[in-house]
C-alpha cells in the first residue's frame, strides 16, 4: 500500500505535462483535471483508512532508508487534511470551469489555467506527505510558482502589485527557510523529521530554543500570522474568486501544518506555551478589527482569514492533546468555510457588479439561493450552533479552560471576543448587501473572467461548485462525532510522535 503515498504528488505532475499537450482540448484538459483530482481523493480516503487503521503509511523514495532517503508519509493527520483540501480543489475547479477563466488565452494559445491548478495540487500534497524540512521547502517552492502564475493571468495593474507583493514576501521567507535548513543540518546532521526529533534532545537548550522560533518566523510569515500578516490582505482580494478560494483555504492552512508538525514532533514543551498564546491573541483581534474597518468584501474576508488563523495557533499554544484535537477540527472546518465564502463573493459580484459593501442591496430578492449559500458558511465561521466552526470553537474552547493557566484563560476569552467580532462583521456584510433595496449593477465588466459581470449572468457550474462546498461545511458538522475522534487519534500521534518514528526510521508502516 506504501506505493499509494506517491499518487497524489506524482500524478498531477503527469497529468500537467499531458494537459498542456492537449492544450487546444478545452474538453479533454477540463475532463483530465477533474478526473485526476478525483482519483486523487479516492487515493487520500484510501490512506486516511489505512493510516487511522494501521498506522502511518511511509515510501522512501529510490529505496534510500531514512534518515538519508527521502520519505512520504502518510499519518492520520496528513492523509486527512489532504483529503479535505483535494475534495475542495475539485470543487473550485468546477467552479473555475462554470466561470471560464480556466479558457481565457485559449483563442490565441493553449491555456495554461489546467497544468498550473495541478501542479499546484502536487505542491500542496508534497508538504502535507513529505518527511523531511527540504522537501516541506521544495513544496512550497511547487506553490509559489504555480499561485504567481494564476494570481496574474489576464493581469492588471492591481494584480500584478499584488503579485509581485506575494512574491516578493514569499521569496524573502524562502530565503529565511533555507537558511533556517541550514542551521538546522549543522546543528544535527539531518533534515528528516523524525531523526530531528530525536537529535533535538542531544543539542543544549539555547540552539533548539533558537531553532524553534526561526521555524515560528518562516512558517508564520507562510500562513499570515500576526504581524507577518500584511502581505495577504494586499494580495489575495485582486485575484479571481476561485483562485482566492483555493489560496485561502490552502495555502495559509499548508503554513499552519507544517508549524504544527515541526513544533509538536521536533521540540518538547509542556502544555501552554505563552508566545504562541500570545500571537494567537494578536492574530485574532487584529484580523477580526481589520475585516470590520473594510468596505471591500473580498477584503474583509481576507483579514477575518488572517483573524481566524489566530483560533489555530491558540490550539497549537495550548499545547496539548485536547488543544491539537480542536486545531484539527477548526482546520477541516476552515478549509471548507473559507472556499465556501469566497466563492459566494464571485456570486455575489456577478450579481453587483461590485465587491463594495455601501454599493449593493437586495440580493436576497433576487437571488434568494445566493442568500442561503452566504448564510450557512457565514453562520459556521462565526460559530453559531448547529454549524461546523461551533463544533471546532468548542472543541478549543474546552481545551483552553481545561489548562488552567492565566495565558490560557485570557486567550480563551479573546476567542469568544472574536467570534463575536466575527459574527457582527458577517451580520454587516448581510445587511447591507442581502437586506434593503435593489441596487442596480455599477462598474465595468470584471476582467477576470470572460462571463459578464453584473447581470446575473451565472453559470450552473459555479453554483453547483459553491452548493458541494456548503454541503461539505454542513457533513463537517454533521459528522462532527467521528472526525473529533479522528482528529484525537491524529493530537495523540504527534504528541507522543512514537508511531511517526518508529514506521519512518523502522523503514516500514508503524502503528
Amino acid at each position: 500500500m506504501s506505493e499509494l503515498v506517491a499518487v497524489p504528488v506524482l500524478l498531477p505532475l503527469g497529468a500537467a505535462g499531458l494537459s498542456m499537450a492537449f492544450g487546444r482540448f478545452a474538453d479533454v484538459q477540463r475532463w483530465l483535471g477533474l478526473l485526476v483530482l478525483g482519483v486523487i481523493v479516492v487515493d487520500a480516503a484510501v490512506l486516511l483508512y489505512f493510516a487511522d487503521v494501521h498506522g502511518p503509511l511511509v515510501l522512501h523514495l529510490g529505496g534510500w532508508a531514512a534518515p538519508v532517503g527521502i520519505a512520504l508519509v502518510a499519518d492520520r493527520l496528513a492523509a486527512l487534511l489532504l483529503l479535505i483540501s483535494v475534495i475542495v480543489m475539485f470543487a473550485v475547479l468546477l467552479y473555475s470551469i462554470g466561470q471560464r477563466i480556466t479558457d481565457y488565452g485559449r483563442g490565441t494559445a493553449s491555456t495554461t489555467f489546467h497544468p498550473i491548478y495541478l501542479v499546484l495540487c502536487s505542491g500542496v500534497s508534497l508538504a502535507y506527505l513529505t518527511g523531511d524540512l527540504f522537501n516541506l521547502f521544495v513544496a512550497f517552492e511547487i506553490m509559489l510558482a504555480s499561485s504567481y502564475v494564476l494570481i496574474t493571468r489576464r493581469t492588471t495593474a492591481n494584480r500584478v502589485r499584488a503579485g509581485m507583493t506575494y512574491t516578493i514576501v514569499s521569496l524573502s521567507s524562502s530565503v529565511l527557510f533555507l537558511t533556517m535548513i541550514g542551521l538546522v543540518y549543522a546543528a544535527t546532521g539531518t533534515v528528516n523529521l523524525a531523526d530531528l526529533a530525536l537529535e533535538m534532545g542531544e543539542l543544549p537548550p539555547a540552539p533548539v530554543r533558537a531553532l524553534a522560533l526561526l521555524m515560528v518566523i518562516v512558517f508564520g510569515v507562510k500562513s499570515a500570522m500576526v504581524p507577518l500578516h500584511f502581505w495577504l490582505p494586499d494580495s489575495y482580494p485582486n485575484a479571481p474568486a476561485p483562485i482566492t478560494a483555493i489560496f485561502a483555504a490552502l495555502l495559509t492552512k499548508v503554513g499552519i501544518y507544517a508549524m504544527i508538525r515541526t513544533q509538536i514532533l521536533v521540540f518538547e514543551r509542556e502544555p501552554s506555551w505563552p508566545l504562541m498564546l500570545t500571537l494567537a491573541m494578536a492574530t485574532m483581534i487584529v484580523g477580526a478589527l481589520g475585516a470590520l474597518a473594510q468596505n471591500d468584501l473580498n477584503r474583509m474576508l481576507s483579514f477575518l482569514l488572517v483573524s481566524h488563523i489566530g483560533f489555530m495557533l491558540f490550539g497549537l499554544g495550548v499545547y496539548d492533546i485536547a488543544g491539537l484535537t480542536g486545531v484539527i477540527l477548526y482546520i477541516v472546518h476552515h478549509i471548507t468555510v473559507q472556499a465556501t465564502l469566497f466563492l459566494v463573493s464571485g456570486l455575489i459580484t456577478r450579481y453587483t457588479g461590485t465587491v463594495a459593501l455601501s454599493r449593493m442591496g437586495g440580493l436576497a430578492k433576487i437571488s434568494p439561493l445566493v442568500a442561503v449559500l452566504f448564510a450557512v458558511p457565514a453562520l459556521s465561521l462565526a460559530g453559531v450552533p448547529p454549524f461546523s466552526g461551533f463544533v471546532a470553537k468548542l472543541a478549543l474552547l474546552r481545551a483552553g479552560v481545561g489548562v488552567g493557566t492565566v495565558w490560557a484563560q485570557v486567550a480563551t476569552a479573546v476567542v469568544v471576543l472574536t467570534s463575536l467580532l466575527t459574527l457582527y462583521a458577517v451580520a454587516r456584510v448581510w445587511s447591507r448587501a442581502f437586506w434593503g433595496q435593489v441596487r442596480e449593477p455599477e462598474g465595468d465588466p470584471d476582467p477576470s473572467d470572460e462571463l459578464v459581470v453584473g447581470t446575473g449572468d451565472t453559470s450552473r457550474g459555479m453554483v453547483h461548485a459553491t452548493g458541494v462546498l456548503v454541503l461539505s461545511t454542513v457533513l463537517v458538522a454533521v459528522l462532527a462525532g467521528p472526525l473529533a475522534e479522528v482528529s484525537q487519534r491524529a493530537a495523540t500521534d504527534l504528541i507522543t510522535g512514537e508511531a511517526y518514528r518508529a514506521a519512518v526510521l523502522g523503514g516500514g508502516s508503524g502503528g
